[in-house]
């Protein structure tokens, strides 16, 4: 098996605009927010070009104090978009995702780093970075979901223990079907990662289980706690759209 990847150029990384290119051509033919897609685009190449140089320096680093921070950062920025859907109540919830972030994604991350691949040190930023950020990300899109979803069900007058099952179940809908997929539609970028790098396809299954499992495990555990956390507050909203107009 060949072990050596292809060094991406510029040029070739450029080749890799096309269809995305041709995709925008659709979204503008069919009248949808081409600006929005073309300013996502722009962000992303932006930020994974910067990262890159971001992260050959924190690699190199031995200090677990600039490892918990950049860990902080990440929930708190995790926790910032995914509230970005609810303006309104954005600075409000704001705590209690960060909390639900940090417990449901701190717990999945401790016991999958320490207990199921014993990273030595536990801030080698080789595995913990990358390891947050897919646990994180996953939270992140729990917690937007869950908020959102039980936000509508409060809009229609649903009652809350009801709303909040509905919104719970569908925060769990995006994980639940990846998993039916995972391997028979998809092989999750992990998994692919590990096998273009020459890393036995064996091998490489075990380690996408184990990301499986804390993707699963943080999604629910984060909208669990942010459900719970933000309950009381739910409640006062509640009470605000219960009271009559002037």
């Amino acid at each position: 098996m060949n072990n050596t990847l292809p060094v991406i150029s510029l040029t070739d990384l450029s080749i890799a605009f096309i269809p995305v290119i041709i995709a925008l051509g659709f979204l503008y033919l069919w009248s949808l927010n081409v600006k929005q897609a073309g300013y996502a685009l722009s962000r992303m190449l932006i930020q994974l070009l910067l990262i890159g140089y971001v992260l050959s320096y924190i690699f190199y680093s031995d200090n677990v104090w600039l490892i918990s921070c950049i860990l902080l950062a990440m929930i708190a920025m995790s926790c910032w978009i995914a509230l970005r859907t609810l303006p309104q109540y954005r600075l409000v919830l704001f705590k209690y995702g960060f909390i639900a972030t940090l417990g449901g994604g701190g717990f999945t991350l401790l016991v999958i780093s320490q207990g199921a691949m014993s990273v030595t040190p536990w801030y080698q930023p080789q595995v913990i970075i990358p390891l947050a950020g897919m646990i994180f990300a996953t939270a992140m899109n729990s917690i937007s979901l869950s908020a959102e979803r039980i936000f509508a069900e409060i809009n229609n007058k649903t009652p809350y223990p009801l709303a909040r099952k509905m919104a719970l179940n569908a925060a769990t809908i995006p994980v639940i079907n990846s998993l039916f997929a995972v391997g028979l539609v998809s092989l999750p970028g992990m998994m692919t990662g590990q096998i273009l790098s020459g890393v036995s396809p064996l091998i490489a299954a075990r380690y996408q289980v184990i990301v499986m499992c804390m993707i699963f495990a943080s999604s629910i555990l984060s909208a669990v706690l942010f459900l719970l956390l933000s309950g009381t507050e739910m409640k006062k909203i509640i009470a605000e759209h219960d009271q009559p107009q002037p």
